[in-house]
């Protein structure tokens, strides 16, 4: 039977827990173990899917279609297990399903309750689509002590007790703040946090201290004597140079084998750990420094970009190419005047994905600037939709819009309002619901053999994940091939446009689904792969 081990924060939110789940899962596998990683989400929206990036960073979606939380990416990107639709849970899930189960009488007249009836679905979920894992990870959204966070708390008390004591092990992350005033650390905060969990029943085995400075081992064993834990058991957190050193640091702090030594398997086989040490050793030994642009909508918070972000590090991992990126507000590019000042000083230009008007004219002349001037150019979802409507502007289509943005009399970019699933056919409808409607998930995708893009993958059958509900209409296919952008990409059945690109420029992509998604530390996408590669060109050139 799988062990399940519990994440936890307390004190302040923003502490770590995904990174702490990711790189405890990481080093597990590292010992050989089989790890899948959960995440249990307290808000009451059914998934993350109708936020906005503002409010709760990036859509993370799966191979199967969900959408889900960010920590999932973090999820694949350290252990590159594909998550699932069962491997993210929100409140409003829980409820949603509880009610319509009620509506249906399978309560057979019970009085609906959270203790049992909610706290059963989450221990559900928990138990779910487990076999052949050895450790399943559950991370804990929240803080403890949220009222939200509660029925969670409930369900691993219990959970524990129906499993097992010896089958789980709670890991509880605090902060040990150093207050300037006084000159020195406080553990207070971490005290309080454990007795506020230790309240509810759950008492943890092990502390993860996040600290902006070494943890004195007189605080470690203050933490350990006052929160019923051994001194081997408080890990110290650092602030770490890089993501991708976290495994390494909570290796070296002892936080996989204070985890092993709580199950009592003390003798499991140390960790593998050689290609955490060759990403380290790209990061710090690099041969070549490239500026990327990155003209979006949401730059003010890099965490609505997370993927994005960490597939253009591993572009430069794998040409051992430190990647400086710099993030443009789209809007600021509708004037003109700040379009060359920004531009000139860059290596290659992103447009990435996003919804609505708002900046599209400045990611437009944006494309434009990378045509004419011959710039290696990235369009990633809307980014695509950008270069083609920008395309078809400069062969004199100048009405050139998305129905998205509202009426228009050229809508190169319309509704996609039906597609092939693996469930069936999929239908939409202006006017529908926002929530999960979207062609969402991986499809294939067919390239043509002697493009660019088929050079790049090594292929001419490729599937990757989406998440739009737009597409390029192909009604303009002709008008667009005869400029110049070709379409070298196309669903199987020769309907839906994927990948563009041309020829004529020394490197032009656009591509309506979103490769970051599947791009790894140790296995670079080779679309980031070969972007980052011509950006290395360009720097060369200037």
């Amino acid at each position: 039977m799988a062990r399940f081990i519990f994440v936890t924060g307390g004190v302040v939110s923003s502490l770590g827990k995904g990174l702490l789940s990711a790189s405890l899962g990481a080093l597990l596998q590292a010992r050989g173990f089989r790890v899948r990683i959960r995440k249990f989400d307290p808000y009451l929206n059914v998934d993350p899917g109708t936020m906005s990036p503002y409010q709760h960073g990036e859509v993370y979606v799966t191979d199967d279609g969900a959408e889900s939380d960010l920590d999932l990416g973090h999820y694949e990107r350290f252990t590159g297990v594909s998550a699932r639709q069962s491997d993210n849970i929100t409140t409003g899930r829980i409820y949603r399903d509880i009610i319509a189960r009620e509506r249906r009488g399978d309560y057979l007249g019970a009085t609906v309750q959270v203790i049992p009836h909610v706290t059963n679905a989450i221990k559900e979920f928990a138990l779910n689509d487990v076999e052949g894992i050895d450790f399943v990870i559950c991370e804990i959204g929240g803080t403890v002590g949220d009222i939200e966070s509660l029925p969670f708390i409930e369900a691993i008390r219990q959970l524990r007790n129906d499993i097992g004591r010896d089958k789980t092990v709670s890991v509880h992350t605090t902060l040990v703040p150093w207050i300037q005033a006084a000159g020195e650390l406080k553990t207070k905060p971490t005290q309080h946090s454990v007795r506020e969990l230790s309240s509810l029943g759950v008492q943890p085995e092990v502390l993860l201290c996040r600290t902006d400075r070494e943890l004195p081992e007189s605080d470690r064993e203050k933490i350990a004597l006052f929160c019923n834990v051994p001194k081997s058991a408080v890990i110290p957190a650092l602030d770490a140079r890089s993501i991708y050193d976290v495994p390494l640091q909570y290796h070296a702090a002892g936080l996989d084998d204070e985890v092993l030594r709580a199950f009592g398997m003390s003798d499991a086989p140390p960790p593998e750990l050689s290609r955490w040490h060759d990403i380290m050793d790209r990061l710090d030994h690099y041969e070549g420094e490239v500026t990327i642009g990155v003209v979006g909508k949401y730059v003010g918070l890099p965490d609505a970009y997370k993927s994005l972000n960490e597939a253009l590090i591993h572009g430069g991992l794998a040409n051992r190419t430190k990647v400086n990126i710099r993030w443009l507000d789209a809007e600021l590019f509708e004037h003109q005047d700040h379009l060359a000042a920004e531009l000139e000083p860059l290596h290659a230009i992103l447009v990435p994905g996003g919804f609505g008007e708002r900046g599209s004219e400045g990611k437009i002349a944006s494309v434009r600037f990378a045509r004419e001037r011959r710039v290696p150019f990235f369009g990633i979802c809307l980014g695509m939709q950008m270069a083609c409507i920008e395309g078809a502007r400069a062969v004199g289509i100048e009405a050139a819009s998305s129905t998205e943005f509202g009426p228009t009399s050229e809508p190169v970019i319309g509704l996609i309002t039906e597609w092939m699933s693996p469930e069936g056919l999929q239908e939409r409808a202006i006017g529908g619901d926002l929530g999960g409607t979207m062609r969402l998930g991986a499809y294939e995708a067919t390239l043509g053999h002697n493009s660019h893009v088929a050079g790049v993958y090594g292929s001419t059958t490729i599937s990757e994940r989406h998440r739009h509900r737009f597409e390029v209409n192909t009604h303009y296919r002709d008008a667009l091939e005869k400029s110049g952008l070709v379409f070298s990409g196309m669903s199987p059945d020769g309907r839906l446009p994927e990948i563009v690109e041309r020829p004529d420029h020394p490197w032009f992509i656009g591509v309506q689904f979103h490769p970051e998604l599947k791009s790894r530390p140790f296995d670079p996408h080779p679309l980031f792969a070969g972007f980052v590669g011509a950006a290395l060109e360009q720097s060369r050139l200037v």
